[in-house]
């Protein structure tokens, strides 16, 4: 399930004074990075990644692999920072999207 537009601009402004939680080097997408990556989503739903890599090119590159390998959903891309998103209905108080 996608995000919709509005979701999405409820999202980036919720991500807006949140800092990086998970960090992409020189070394790019490891397993220990993804696993990482998955603890994250889970426990925050909503958070930063800095993608210190390369060009645009290589920095899109591996956003994409992140998003296709966690299915969490792009909310915004400044930079070298993106923002993701993945539900967790497991989690205790998840955050609550605006409808539509």
């Amino acid at each position: 399930m996608s995000i919709s537009d509005r979701q999405r601009r409820w999202l980036k402004a919720q991500s807006h004074h949140r800092k990086p939680v998970v960090s992409v080097g020189q070394a790019g997408i490891t397993e220990s990075l993804l696993a990482e990556l998955e603890g994250a989503l889970a426990h925050h739903e909503l958070l930063k990644v800095k993608v210190a890599a390369g060009d645009r090119e290589l920095r899109d590159s591996i956003i994409e692999r992140m998003l296709e390998a966690t299915g969490a959903d792009l909310v915004n891309r400044i930079g070298n920072v993106a923002v993701l998103y993945r539900a967790n209905p497991k989690k205790r108080s998840p955050l609550e999207l605006p409808q539509g």
